[in-house]
């Protein structure tokens, strides 16, 4: 029997397997930030144990950090603190750190593919659970827990129960103003957020072929929405061209060899997977959360659903809507594009496209944040700020931001946010702040017009 693409990158990773039991598997890069390490380096420390590869791992800072006046001092005491104890950890274990003011400081899951750190073939982990972000490159990457991360630290392996494999194909041809996001948020709603669990997922067909790294990414992101361990995208001529040439991606001849060597990294033709789902891409449209799971999601043509179930309606009661209604001309009052779903230069190109020339509605507070300090300056290079100031967006510094407000980026309470994030849980973006998931076309559509429209009618 052949092997899945998962098979491959995970067996070639196996350094032990305990009798009927788990295996020991390498890991080649764990990333880390301010809010899940400091326990782990604790425990370290207490038990006296010595970072096993401190060359395997890379720091930022993220999930706490301002988005506005990042060159002045942090007020926040726990934010502050936090920093100031990653960059004590760092230095003090020679582990290599992007600070605020770092020019390749950003998100964690952005910054890692955009300096070529990501490549094909590796294991990656980070104390996030976002980190499926990386298999857009053909990656096995997760989220860890914090005693999980001592144990990467200790040893650059992890104790693990091989997943099942999951394969979901998107075939065909996408309708116009059907982005990526619309694509993973349109799997979820079929399949549900329990749907994966045990499982890790490789995407396939010609929607994710042609899809950009970006768009894999936003993909591979949101995987653990549905349950699964992570997600997969087979690398390919797209995967290569990215990598190629970024700061920390082989060179010359070692790069030709990594090549050879990652274009053997694909399903099998007789691989055989424990479940799989096919859907049509002709039947995806542009898709919105209107409850508190990503899984609550309904096409803009469509009107929330009449469940009958107590969770359903405590959902809808939280959200303040009514079954069988429509989110059309439903008033907002707050818009965030960014997060590492979808806070790369092709995000804000797509928006900024539909942006231009126009005025966004006097009620919205619209919210820009880049990925990273790399994304903020193509922003600017590239006449997407001007664009968006003209049209009277607030452009902010690299960082999380209102995906999760651990930050001062919160939505108040009762408001709605159309968010390009990946959360709606009750109180993600700030406590009883009301989430709507979307993608940064429709983020940018209803800042313009204060209200959720159906904007593939203002497409040219």
């Amino acid at each position: 029997m052949g092997k899945t693409l998962f098979d491959k990158v995970w067996d070639a990773h196996v350094v032990d397997t305990i009798k009927d039991g788990p295996q020991v598997l390498y890991i080649d890069k764990h990333l880390i930030h301010e809010v899940t390490s400091p326990q782990a380096f604790k425990e370290l420390e207490e038990r006296n144990i010595p970072i096993a590869r401190p060359d395997k791992i890379v720091a930022t800072a993220d999930h706490n950090t301002p988005t506005v006046n990042q060159h002045l001092p942090i007020k926040d005491e726990l934010s502050r603190n936090q920093l100031d104890q990653l960059t004590k950890n760092c230095e003090k274990n020679k582990i290599t750190l992007y600070n605020l003011g770092n020019e390749n400081n950003g998100i964690v899951h952005v910054i890692a593919p955009e300096l070529g750190i990501t490549q094909p073939g590796m294991t990656m982990v980070c104390g996030d659970s976002h980190t499926s972000t990386h298999g857009a490159f053909g990656t096995i990457a997760f989220g860890i827990g914090t005693s999980q991360v001592a144990q990467v630290f200790a040893s650059q392996c992890l104790l693990l129960e091989k997943p099942k494999s999951l394969r979901v194909n998107v075939n065909g041809k996408l309708k116009k103003g059907v982005l990526p996001k619309d694509v993973i948020l349109y799997i979820i709603a079929k399949l549900g957020t329990n749907s994966g669990t045990g499982f890790f997922c490789e995407y396939a067909g010609n929607v994710f072929e042609e899809m950009s790294m970006e768009g894999r990414m936003t993909v591979c992101n949101m995987s653990i929405e549905m349950g699964a361990r992570g997600g997969m995208i087979a690398p390919d001529e797209t995967t290569f061209e990215y990598v190629k040439g970024r700061e920390f991606a082989p060179k010359d001849a070692v790069f030709d060899k990594k090549v050879a060597y990652w274009k053997t990294l694909s399903t099998d033709a007789d691989a055989i997977f424990d479940k799989e789902y096919s859907f049509d891409a002709e039947d995806i449209e542009p898709m919105l959360t209107y409850g508190t799971n990503p899984g609550m999601g309904i096409k803009i043509s469509e009107n929330i659903p009449t469940e009958n179930d107590t969770s359903f309606e405590k959902s809808l009661a939280y959200m303040n809507f009514k079954k069988g209604e429509s989110l059309i001309n439903k008033p907002i009052n707050f818009v965030f594009i960014g997060s590492c779903t979808n806070s790369r230069i092709e995000d804000f190109r797509v928006a900024a496209a539909y942006v231009e020339g126009k005025q966004k509605a006097k009620n919205v507070n619209a919210w820009l944040v880049p990925g990273s300090q790399r994304v903020a300056k193509q922003i600017e290079e590239e006449g997407l700020q001007d664009i968006f100031e003209k049209a009277g967006f607030q452009l902010r510094q690299p960082g999380c931001s209102a995906c999760l407000a651990m930050n001062d980026d919160k939505i108040p309470e009762g408001e709605y946010c159309v968010s390009t994030s990946n959360r709606n849980f009750e109180g993600r973006q700030g406590q009883g702040a009301r989430t709507i998931l979307a993608s940064p076309l429709m983020a940018a559509a209803t800042a313009i017009e204060g209200k959720i429209i159906n904007f593939t009618n203002h497409l040219n």
